[in-house]
């Protein structure tokens, strides 16, 4: 699940040939989630999404691994931006899960911005929750992205520490870290519902992750 195929802007540095494939991977997924979303996860073919975007089933194949990939592809934004924050020596650990997280809610409030009332997706945002809760195998998923995620930041973590990965201290503190992102997504969603403008939608939001960031900053009572 992605921005709208819309939205697609030019980044920094970035070629027509890289803007064009990043395009085809977001279309990819809108299209395989919006089936989803009406159809179920095992009621739709990867051969129908390819048809659906006018390419091949290799194509589909050769941006998205597995067709759990397909709906997950903000999970591999979110590694890339969080390893890089916490390899960041003047960020702690906690201020950089909250700038990865304020970043990825800055993206989504923008989005919203876009639609004629920001509140009618609400009810997408809660069919996709469903979608995600009630396939297995898209749990599984998750949880194997989570679990190598928390490896990846908690081997940061110990790098930055000078402490050996496999000790208590890192693991929990990246288990921890990885723990905001529900937060996040749950406050999105229900807030979404009575939120009357998008700025009280991002401070309602934030302020509720910060108030869970800020029980790992103090430890727990």
């Amino acid at each position: 699940m992605s921005e709208s195929t819309g939205a697609v802007t030019p980044r920094p540095g970035e070629s027509l040939r890289d803007r064009k494939k990043r395009a085809t991977r977001q279309l990819l997924s809108d299209t395989a989630t919006e089936l989803f979303l009406a159809r179920g996860f095992g009621g739709v073919r990867v051969s129908e999404i390819a048809e659906a975007c006018g390419v091949s089933e290799k194509t589909v194949f050769n941006y998205f691994p597995t067709k759990e990939a397909l709906v997950m592809d903000r999970l591999e934004g979110t590694t890339d931006a969080l390893l890089a924050a916490l390899a960041d020596p003047s960020l702690s650990p906690v201020e950089a899960a909250l700038t990865v997280l304020a970043g990825e809610l800055e993206a989504m409030t923008a989005q919203l911005g876009g639609e004629p009332d920001f509140r009618v997706t609400a009810s997408r945002y809660s069919r996709f929750s469903e979608l995600l809760r009630s396939t297995p195998s898209l749990r599984a998923h998750q949880s194997a992205v989570a679990e190598h995620l928390t490896a990846e930041a908690a081997r940061i973590l110990a790098e930055r520490g000078g402490t050996d990965p496999a000790d208590p201290e890192p693991r929990i503190t990246a288990a921890a870290l990885l723990a905001l992102w529900p937060i996040q997504y749950r406050a999105l969603e229900r807030h979404l519902k009575t939120a009357t403008t998008l700025d009280h939608l991002f401070e309602t939001v934030t302020a509720e992750v910060r108030r869970a960031a800020a029980v790992l900053e103090n430890g727990l009572a």
